[in-house]
């Protein structure tokens, strides 16, 4: 099950943007949760006999750098108005999309970066940026060490060194339906989540997500997550409003009292019998979020029944009675009968049997690539999720995570991409227009937002998806940056075809309560195709 921290709380190792590897904590969120002393210690100069602040009076070396040591922070920070503020959505056919702003991103020097120099980091770690875009983006103040702008990639890191890198973030659009509230009692909110709209931050994802939009659009903030669902998937989505509601749905879910039912769209005359498929399923890479069956995956358990059949797809009723990642999609690609548009399990990149049967014919690595290299071809790398470099990446250890798979039947398991980012500065650094999207931000970023740009924000349209309102065309101050890549490119709008997976949360149900949303329209038995 997942936690039951506000969304703010909930945060991972994540190699996505600015910083790789960059630790996301609750305060970071806001600036009110900073560290409680960072206003207090700041850097002195490195002349010798100079004192540090709060460090005990003592001397600096000739030449030692003072590195303020980590302090605590404080916690129960959640999103607000600030960060609602960073930017606006504009609505165009049919997508919802966010004017490019700028962003800050943070992380502490990782014990790999030990006594090495920035530039030599951002050689080994930054690789979808070249040197040159770093040498010129230090120079304006947009690469910080400790506070202090670093106009010298040669410095050598220590332990405990805060880095900050300010980008110029540019989000893929989503599909433009309004997030439609089933429930709000006090206790519970349940929507229903239109595909392509990611549960909270994650990866490039940001003000395009639920999460966001409930705070933007209707001022709902301080949710706890119960479940979540995949990007692509669509359906019913449950957020508890108190701690206290939060940790009996927790409970609930642990004791497999929460039935959930999905139905989705295969390929193929699925049989009409009930199916029952017990393989167990094992996670090839948590920062991907791939899986596959494996016998050394954990037990799981998924019913299907079929509902109707076209002639060419079928919509097939889904229980998932464990809560493995993937389960629902990777149990349908083991019985030969993957997801209708499912892009990663549905891909040929698992070879002829594309992996029914549990037939692979290739390493890890070696999915993990044609995986990459089969959407890159096609320019659809951003439905994948997965980081710009991953297919350099070799895949977790599975025997040595500490992980733990507690996420839904059909949700996304703690990834790169799921991860929320830190909020520090929404504005560019003093002298400077600021910064631009690195690895994989710039990976699948959307369409070049400046031109159609709209200066209407969602309450001047009342929260509805309207086409681009602003005759003029003028884009906001910040859409534009001199020494950002993604400002230059001109990226045709995905399909909604691209946005959606056939696969729908139908209805949760308790004990004593029941939530529904209506069957989609793919998954009615008059249903066809038309692309």
């Amino acid at each position: 099950m997942h936690s039951n921290l506000t969304m703010a709380e909930q945060a991972a190792d994540v190699n996505d943007g600015g910083l790789p590897g960059e630790k996301v904590t609750a305060t970071e969120t806001t600036e009110t949760g900073k560290r409680k002393s960072e206003e207090q210690e700041q850097p002195e100069s490195t002349t010798r006999g100079k004192r540090r602040r709060g460090a005990g009076g003592k001397k600096l070396r000739p030449g030692e750098r003072y590195i303020p040591p980590p302090q605590k922070r404080n916690s129960g920070v959640s999103f607000s108005e600030e960060h609602f503020k960073e930017t606006s959505y504009y609505f165009e056919g049919g997508l919802r999309k966010v004017h490019p702003y700028y962003f800050e991103f943070k992380t502490y020097c990782k014990g790999r970066w030990i006594g090495k120099t920035l530039l030599e980091v951002f050689k080994s770690e930054f690789r979808a940026e070249s040197i040159d875009y770093y040498q010129k983006a230090a120079k304006e103040g947009r690469i910080r060490l400790n506070d202090q702008p670093m106009e010298d990639l040669s410095v050598v890191l220590r332990n405990n060194d805060h880095m900050k890198n300010t980008v110029h973030r540019h989000e893929p659009p989503v599909v433009g339906k309004p997030l439609e509230v089933l429930v709000d009692d006090g206790e519970v909110l349940v929507v229903d989540k239109p595909a392509s709209i990611p549960v909270h931050p994650c990866g490039r994802f940001r003000h395009n997500t639920v999460i966001f939009i409930l705070g933007k659009e209707r001022g709902i903030s301080e949710l706890h997550t119960v479940h979540r669902l995949d990007r692509l998937t669509s359906g019913v989505l449950l957020f508890a409003r108190t701690l206290e509601t939060s940790k009996k749905l927790d409970q609930l879910v642990r004791d497999r009292q929460l039935e959930k039912e999905y139905v989705c769209r295969v390929e193929g005359e699925f049989p009409k019998e009930e199916v029952i498929c017990e393989q167990p399923i094992l996670v090839v890479s948590f920062k991907i979020g791939l899986c596959r069956v494996d016998p050394k995956g954990k037990e799981c358990r998924t019913v299907f029944q079929r509902l109707n059949f076209n002639g060419k797809t079928s919509v097939v009723r889904c229980l998932p009675l464990t809560g493995r990642t993937h389960q629902i999609r990777v149990h349908l690609q083991y019985l030969g009968f993957p997801i209708l548009n499912d892009p990663i399990y549905g891909s040929s990149a698992w070879g002829p049997h594309r992996g029914k049967g549990g037939l692979f014919e290739k390493s890890d690595q070696e999915l993990l690539q044609a995986l990459v290299e089969e959407h890159r071809s096609q320019e659809s790398l951003h439905l994948l999720d997965i980081p710009d470099d991953a297919c350099e990446q070799a895949p977790e250890q599975h025997e040595t995570s500490t992980k733990t798979d507690k996420s839904d039947g059909a949700s996304e398991t703690k990834t790169s991409s799921e991860c929320q980012q830190p909020h520090i500065n929404s504005a560019p650094p003093a002298g400077s227009s600021s910064s631009r999207m690195t690895a994989n931000e710039a990976t699948g970023s959307c369409a070049d937002m400046s031109t159609h740009m709209s200066d209407k924000s969602p309450a001047e349209t009342n929260g509805s998806p309207t086409e681009a309102a602003d005759p003029s065309g003028t884009a906001p101050p910040g859409s534009r940056d001199h020494l950002c890549s993604e400002c230059g490119l001109v990226r045709p709008d995905p399909t909604k075809k691209e946005l959606t997976m056939y696969l729908h949360a139908l209805r949760y149900k308790g004990p004593d309560f029941e939530y529904t949303t209506r069957l989609p329209d793919w998954a009615t038995e008059e249903w066809v195709d038309t692309d």
